[in-house]
């Protein structure tokens, strides 16, 4: 039986507290399992997929990033990082987690699950910390050009200037997700691009959790994670030997319809990662996890992470 309790710790802002979860398996654990969600979505969504893993022997533990679910104080505060160095604070988060895991499970692999802002997260924590995991997954990634984060810096920020960090710019969203839908046959609902399963999307949308406008602060910082993550000199900074297994939709628009990807994948390789394997799920969109063959990628990312150990 599965053990599921919440617990909190400080942010590295010195502001807020962040909520996150453990599973627990009824047994030995035999690895631990660190997940970082995606934007505008929040860490119980993934309780499905962390039971899976705790039931077959894997602690599992993830947050509430600064600006989601229940780590934000106010509904002022949803999507939201803070007034400066937002990414440097989501993602040394990610840090004290993880040292908070490797605390409660001494002696076991860690895997870093990162998907989609969290895949962005995971591909900054790999660069700062290269020696704290021994593989990771990087679920429903992406890959922007310099142009395109130079761009969405300029833009982000001059709405920041304008307006404030916390204001949400309708602007700034169709730039961001307005492309989405694009392939998609007679969608029904603005979010239809993260599954193919008109329930997942429901509950998406009745969740007031999920599917916000992200603030114009919160696109400056994204933007600025993703200039990082997609620096020659960060990527030199990642260990080498790491097993990184790329996971994604072959429909999935926020990997440009696996073309991202795979573009991402073979920057890690010419960074000299030795070891890396993409997996591309013909039908699937956004979330993965969340897709009507999920049993077969459960499954899948189950059997990569324990040929890891």
């Amino acid at each position: 039986m599965v053990r599921a309790e919440d617990f909190t710790f400080p942010s590295t802002d010195g502001v807020h507290t962040i909520r996150a979860r453990r599973w627990t398996p009824d047994g030995p654990v035999r690895a631990a399992v660190q997940l970082a969600h995606g934007v505008a979505e929040h860490i119980d969504r993934y309780d499905a997929f962390a039971r899976y893993l705790a039931e077959r022997g894997f602690a599992v533990a993830g947050d509430d990033h600064l600006g989601h679910g229940r780590s934000v104080g106010d509904e002022s505060e949803l999507g939201w990082f803070a007034e400066e160095k937002g990414w440097e604070h989501l993602t040394e988060d990610e840090k004290v987690l993880r040292d908070r895991l490797k605390e409660d499970c001494p002696g076991v692999p860690l895997i870093l699950f990162g998907h989609s802002m969290g895949s962005f997260i995971a591909r900054t924590y790999l660069g700062w910390h290269p020696d704290d995991f021994s593989a990771c997954v990087l679920s429903g990634t992406g890959w922007q050009s310099p142009a395109v984060c130079a761009m969405g810096r300029f833009l982000s920020g001059r709405e920041v200037r304008r307006h404030g960090g916390k204001y949400r710019s309708p602007a700034l969203q169709k730039v961001a997700f307005g492309s989405y839908l694009k392939g998609i046959e007679s969608p029904t609902s603005p979010n239809d691009w993260i599954s193919r399963d008109p329930a997942v999307v429901r509950a998406y949308n009745a969740d007031p959790l999920c599917g916000f406008t992200a603030t114009a602060g919160l696109m400056r910082d994204m933007a600025e994670g993703l200039t990082i993550i997609g620096d020659a000199g960060h990527l030199a900074k990642m260990k080498k030997d790491l097993p990184v297994l790329f996971v994604a939709g072959a429909k999935d628009p926020v990997g440009s319809w696996g073309k991202g990807v795979e573009r991402a994948a073979a920057a890690f390789r010419k960074a000299g990662m030795h070891d890396v394997t993409v997996k591309l799920y013909p039908d699937d969109r956004h979330e993965i996890l969340n897709e009507p063959d999920k049993d077969r990628v459960y499954a899948d990312v189950l059997d990569w992470m324990e040929r890891q150990l």
